[in-house]
């Protein structure tokens, strides 16, 4: 069984999940701190100074230590903002990487 273990990870599939998945992780990052600290303030100061992160409509008002009950609708923007942003980068990538498919001469 170990050394059916052994081979299941040693195969490519395995191993390219797994660097897809630290490098998918490591691209959120940098997308969640694109939108975050560049795309969202400029987009808030062109309508006006708004900070999405802080839209919100309270339902009810906080009472002594009992907190507010609010809907965040601005982080929902924000975290729409992001998959937008990755959506479209996904979608130029694999858009290379065909055309770079296509390019390619079969070798014989």
């Amino acid at each position: 069984m170990l050394q059916e273990f052994k081979t299941f990870i040693a195969k490519g599939n395995v191993l390219d999940l797994a660097v897809g998945v630290v490098i998918g992780a490591a691209f959120g990052k940098i997308t969640t701190s694109l939108v975050e600290d560049i795309i969202n303030p400029i987009l808030g100061l062109l309508i006006g100074g708004v900070d999405f992160t802080q839209l919100k409509v309270v339902l009810k008002e906080a009472v002594g230590d009992t907190p507010e009950v609010a809907v965040k609708y601005g982080n929902f923007i924000q975290v729409l903002i992001q998959f937008v942003i990755i959506a479209w980068v996904i979608f130029l990538i694999v858009k290379l990487a065909n055309r770079l498919r296509l390019t390619e001469t079969p070798k014989e």
